[in-house]
């Protein structure tokens, strides 16, 4: 994998972000847009990631991401839009709040199913069944939830 795909991944999050953000102005606010904005940026980034890798000089698995990745990276944007809506909420800045947001959501959210990429491609176990590589990834998943829940203890704590 290189860093074109995470650096495709992460533009495409945030840009996309920004504009649900952009278009949901004044129709959602907050947890609800955050949410919003993510799993839209999250499923239009596994599909345009998808469609722009093609198969090159490398075996056929490093050009697509799994399903199982995708369905995770989904469920890994809601971690991305809550840690979105806590930082717009703490911070004061100049732009849109909708805007503001959106970005913010995209951006965490596709660095999350960056992460899920990364730990899909550095699994030795390839060949093991697919009941063994889910629960592998659900405890990957479980782990970064926690880092996530360590990341934004400091917010917490300043209510």
């Amino acid at each position: 994998m290189t860093s074109a795909n995470l650096l495709i991944i992460v533009l495409i999050g945030l840009v996309v972000g920004a504009m649900m953000g952009l278009a949901l102005h004044g129709i959602l606010d907050g947890l609800y847009l955050a949410v919003v904005a993510s799993f839209v940026a999250t499923v239009i980034a596994c599909a345009i990631r998808n469609t722009i890798m093609v198969p090159g000089s490398r075996a056929p698995d490093e050009s697509r991401m799994p399903i199982v990745v995708s369905v995770f990276s989904i469920v890994a944007s809601l971690a991305g839009s809550a840690a979105a809506a806590e930082v717009a909420r703490h911070s004061h800045h100049q732009m849109s709040p909708s805007i503001w947001i959106g970005a913010l959501a995209g951006l965490f959210s596709s660095i999350l199913m960056a992460m899920l990429m990364i730990v899909h491609h550095l699994n030795p176990d390839r060949d093991a069944d697919p009941a063994s590589l889910r629960k592998g990834l659900a405890m990957k998943m479980r782990a970064a939830f926690r880092i996530t829940e360590r990341l934004s203890a400091p917010w917490h704590s300043e209510r």
